[in-house]
């Protein structure tokens, strides 16, 4: 199966995002990779790191959408860029399955929408991060903040595109669905989240009513519905606190000589792996659910770890019939012919 790799636009340097494609091949013998950008840098990289080219192909692309560009003026001046030349590939070959990119987030689920196209009967494609949970299991997050402005109908297919990634990514029949809102009550919310909540318990899938966000990483839930304002926040305020966390847990380490002896001898390895556990970098990237093939949007600061995470991600869920999936669900809830 081959994955196309948006080589530039990304915060860090091409050679990074090659370095994570060329672990990712390392990984996996299935796996093929289709580098989007232009050839004259990609390939003397490639050369320089004895690349096995029969695993990998450059679609040659001159210029670079970044993220000081307007994406829907950048669709119109930056025809040749590597996001868009990526994006128009994987739409017209059979052969590519799925896109991978660090670059402008706008740009990505611009391209996506409107060169990939949506899936029949989607109303609005959304992002979805996968987040940590306590039980050492992930969460999916969807919307995470592709549309801040959201109707009810969103949400019920926000449920629906959840579910199957995570049937997808990690295997779960029926995954157990929570509606993010103020209050596990069922007539807690505003008008969107009462009104979302009214279709999602008539709907053929797990759901198990509103969540509070307090409880949204207990382990309890497989997915988190919301509209992508609720979603970006929530996200961005548990990036945050983990941030916090671990300053806070720096900060009384240093503050005692015990501290830093119990630390080295006893915990060094517990925090490790804590670290480990929340960080990005370690599970790829977040989905944009909704279009006709695999589409993923990395961290813009992805390290050559986090790049092949992600390419990896983008093939397994790719491989697992993700596109299919999403169809059935549709169909499944009667959301098959209403795109509106």
């Amino acid at each position: 199966m081959k994955v196309v790799l948006d080589v530039f636009g990304a915060d860090e340097p091409p050679n990074i995002i090659i370095d994570g494609a060329l672990l990712a091949l390392k990984e996996d013998n299935e796996l093929f990779v289709a580098l989007s950008g232009d050839q004259d840098i990609i390939l003397p990289i490639l050369k320089s790191k004895n690349a096995d080219m029969s695993k990998l192909e450059i679609i040659d692309a001159k210029e670079v959408i970044t993220n000081d560009d307007a994406p829907t003026t950048a669709f119109k001046v930056k025809k040749e860029s590597s996001l868009i030349k990526g994006l128009q590939s994987l739409k017209d070959r059979d052969d590519l399955v799925a896109f991978v990119s660090a670059g402008s987030t706008g740009a990505v689920l611009t391209g996506a929408t409107f060169i990939v196209k949506r899936i029949e009967g989607v109303m609005r494609p959304a992002l979805a991060p996968l987040l940590p949970t306590a039980t050492g299991g992930q969460v999916c997050l969807v919307d995470g903040g592709a549309n801040v402005d959201c109707k009810k109908e969103y949400l019920a297919q926000f449920a629906i595109l959840g579910s199957a990634y995570i049937e997808a990514a990690n295997g779960i029949k029926k995954p157990s669905i929570g509606l993010v809102s103020v209050g596990a009550e069922d007539k807690k919310g505003n008008e969107l989240t009462k009104g979302a909540f009214a279709i999602l318990k008539e709907m053929p899938i797990n759901f198990k009513g509103n969540v509070e966000a307090r409880y949204a990483l207990s382990g309890d839930l497989d997915v988190l519905v919301c509209d992508g304002f609720v979603g970006n926040v929530l996200l961005k305020s548990v990036e945050g606190t983990a941030k916090l966390f671990s300053l806070k847990i720096k900060q009384n380490i240093k503050a005692s000589f015990m501290a830093k002896i119990g630390y080295a001898i006893f915990m060094r390895g517990a925090f490790k792996r804590l670290k480990n556990s929340m960080d990005y970098q370690k599970h790829g990237g977040a989905p944009f659910l909704g279009v006709e093939k695999v589409v993923i949007k990395c961290h813009g600061s992805s390290k050559a770890s986090a790049i092949k995470a992600a390419v990896l991600q983008a093939k397994t869920i790719a491989k697992a019939g993700l596109i299919e999936k999403i169809k059935e669900g549709l169909k499944s809830a009667n959301f098959a012919e209403n795109s509106n």
